[in-house]
């Protein structure tokens, strides 16, 4: 099915089309983990959402790292001996290695090839590769086109610059009734990558915007970093305040036609994960859940050992584990509006668990409570069994996801049931 069917499913002005309309235009830009195309990609997302845009200048240590030179380009191609160009920038930016030195120079082939990178099992592809932190210079092209080449000199051009600078990143704090924050931190360092990077982007902004509209207990946090160094930088500019992050979750990789996969947290055991486990449990969607390890995306920073917060990833095949990643094939066609609409709407859910989870202490201890003359008891079901279940459970002890989790009720009916419990005073309200 093509993308134009795939996406008429939706209609009207859902989340999932905003979204994929919003990949569409951040598509063509060529981001890297500094430089203009990401500072016009926060001027986008600022129409979404009002942004703090942040600059961090090249050189300033970060821990154990260093904020790198910032990096731009304005061209580059390979030449044939006939003057043909056989890789072009401007038909893709993936054809350029990113973070490439400038370079022009003439060369047999056989010198030129390694600076060529290619994917010989998948030739039609153009690779994407990165040389952020080691200086050099390369092209990315179809493996098809590099068969295809005739030994001769081939003039090799990059028109970049690589200079002091600084590193860009955007933020956005929306301050609830408690000081506790949700963390949703979305990398946006890639060229046209659909669905690594740009649907986490998408779905995070459309995310911010709907949360910035609406009543909040808790405080949210949207981060729109350069992976690995950008995560790092903002950990280091706020040592001071992590602690109060209660929460947390990563977003890449939410746009393709994979089953939902949450991976939690290095706890293991933290809300965000049980809030997870309990919306992908109710929604009865093909889903896993994947324990903690130290590789992926900016999860492994803020689950470092020095901060050990809170923060899963959210994704649906997991990176790495579909061919596309990291090639032109994660294009508009590999994302669709309802794979964003889905992820959408299993983070609005997750939201509404963590605003409405609490602990609760039961008025009336000894013995069941008569629900009868308090109108609470109309027979039995669903709604009354989940109110034996929120009394029996509320003992200071078990929040609302645990009871949640041990009856097998749907968190909404046990949330109810502890506020019709409370407007019958039988049960308050704890911390």
């Amino acid at each position: 099915m093509d993308r134009l069917a795939r996406n008429k499913r939706l209609e009207g002005d859902t989340p999932g089309r905003e979204a994929y309309a919003l990949v569409r235009e951040l598509y063509p830009i060529c981001r890297s983990i500094t430089g203009d195309g990401l500072r016009q990609t926060m001027e986008i997302l600022r129409r979404y959402v009002p942004l703090e845009v942040h600059e961090v200048p090249s050189g300033t240590r970060v821990f154990d790292w260093t904020v790198p030179a910032e990096w731009n380009i304005r061209d580059a191609w390979v030449k044939d001996p006939q003057g043909r160009k056989v890789v072009d920038f401007a038909e893709s930016n993936l054809h350029v290695v990113s973070y490439s030195e400038p370079v022009r120079k003439v060369m047999p082939l056989e010198q030129l090839r390694s600076h060529l990178f290619t994917l010989p099992e998948r030739p039609d592809w153009i690779p994407y590769k990165t040389s952020y932190y080691q200086r050099g210079w390369g092209f990315c092209m179809r493996h098809r086109d590099l068969l295809a080449l005739q030994d001769g000199d081939y003039e090799a051009f990059i028109d970049s610059r690589l200079e002091s600078g600084s590193l860009t990143y955007g933020e956005l704090y929306l301050r609830g009734a408690e000081e506790t924050e949700v963390l949703v931190s979305a990398h946006a360092c890639h060229p046209s990558l659909c669905n690594d990077n740009l649907s986490g982007v998408s779905v995070a902004a459309l995310l911010a915007r709907r949360l910035a509209a609406a009543p909040r207990r808790l405080s949210y946090r949207f981060l729109f970093i350069p992976g690995t160094i950008g995560a790092i930088t903002w950990l280091a500019r706020n040592e001071d305040r992590v602690g109060r992050i209660g929460h947390g979750v990563v977003l890449s990789g939410v746009g393709d036609a994979g089953a939902l996969t949450y991976k939690r947290s290095r706890r293991g055991g933290a809300d965000i994960d049980r809030a997870f486990a309990q919306v992908l449990r109710e929604s009865g969607r093909p889903h896993q859940l994947v324990d903690f390890d130290p590789y992926g995306y900016d999860e492994r920073q803020y689950c470092s050992p020095g901060f050990d917060l809170p923060v899963g990833s959210l994704s649906r095949t997991p990176h790495g584990r579909y061919p596309e990643y990291h090639t032109s094939a994660d294009d508009l066609d590999f994302v669709s509006a309802e794979s964003l609409e889905e992820s959408f709407q299993t983070l609005v859910e997750v939201v509404e668990v963590l605003e409405g989870n609490r602990t609760y202490g039961n008025l009336n201890p000894k013995c069941e409570p008569q629900l009868g003359r308090r109108g609470l008891y109309k027979g039995p079901g669903g709604a009354e069994l989940a109110l034996l279940w929120v009394l029996n459970q509320s003992d200071g002890a078990h929040d609302l996801l645990d009871i949640a989790g041990k009856s097998g009720l749907g968190f909404g009916q046990v949330r109810q049931a502890a506020e019709r419990l409370v407007e019958a005073g039988l049960l308050r309200p704890l911390g």
